[in-house]
């Protein structure tokens, strides 16, 4: 079974992605952290996240390993944003992704374009979302726990900017797919958005459920 769990930043689709494959014993990938580390890399070789060419170079000498605790850094996600509108880092990073969708068994990956460009033939699509105020809080208190003091109003404009971006962009822009369910965590804690995920996907009439 494959799980497509797309959603702008900060809506809980890596904390939901996470708990699916555990339920159901899959392995996942958060695709996000596959632009995080090319961002990185431009940013450690000096480059611009902005610039085609710098980006397109790191990704196709992409080394970072995606347990690094820096891919979580505020400068990775913005890197990230930017280096993720390239089409031509897309297309790089796109065999990687796929292959891991289409491995025997199944599988779980979390992002902005999997259940439109990277696994249409998903078994299950949710798309996780919440207001922008509520993500900005939950990424305010992320990073507050990582020791950083950064005021809320700017990451409430970061997480805005970055949907404009994401939405905006020419190659596999955020978007939900036709036949995807909609999760809204606003008002929702960690562990009921977990459960609501898992009834969505146990109602979806191709599921593992019914298999």
């Amino acid at each position: 079974m494959i799980i497509a769990v797309d959603g702008p930043a900060a809506s809980g689709k890596g904390t939901i992605a996470k708990a699916l494959a555990r339920h159901y014993g899959l392995p996942h990938l958060d695709t996000g952290l596959l632009y995080r580390a090319v961002g990185i890399a431009v940013l450690e070789a000096g480059g611009d996240p902005a610039s085609p060419d710098d980006a397109l170079e790191a990704a196709h000498h992409l080394s970072s390993a995606l347990d690094d605790p820096g891919l979580k850094s505020e400068a990775a996600g913005k890197a990230a944003s930017l280096v993720s509108a390239h089409p031509g880092v897309r297309a790089a990073l796109l065999d990687r992704q796929k292959h891991f969708a289409n491995q025997p068994g199944g599988a779980v990956l979390d992002g902005r374009d999997i259940g439109t460009v990277i696994a249409p033939h998903a078994d299950a699509k949710l798309f996780v979302t919440a207001s922008a105020d509520v993500r900005a809080q939950r990424r305010h208190d992320e990073l507050g726990r990582m020791g950083l003091d950064i005021h809320y109003d700017a990451v409430l404009n970061d997480i805005r900017a970055r949907d404009e971006r994401d939405s905006a962009r020419s190659a596999a822009p955020l978007r939900m797919a036709d036949d995807a369910v909609l999760l809204d965590t606003s008002a929702l804690s960690i562990d009921a958005a977990i459960a609501a995920a898992i009834a969505l996907v146990e109602d979806r009439p191709f599921s593992a459920a019914n298999d």
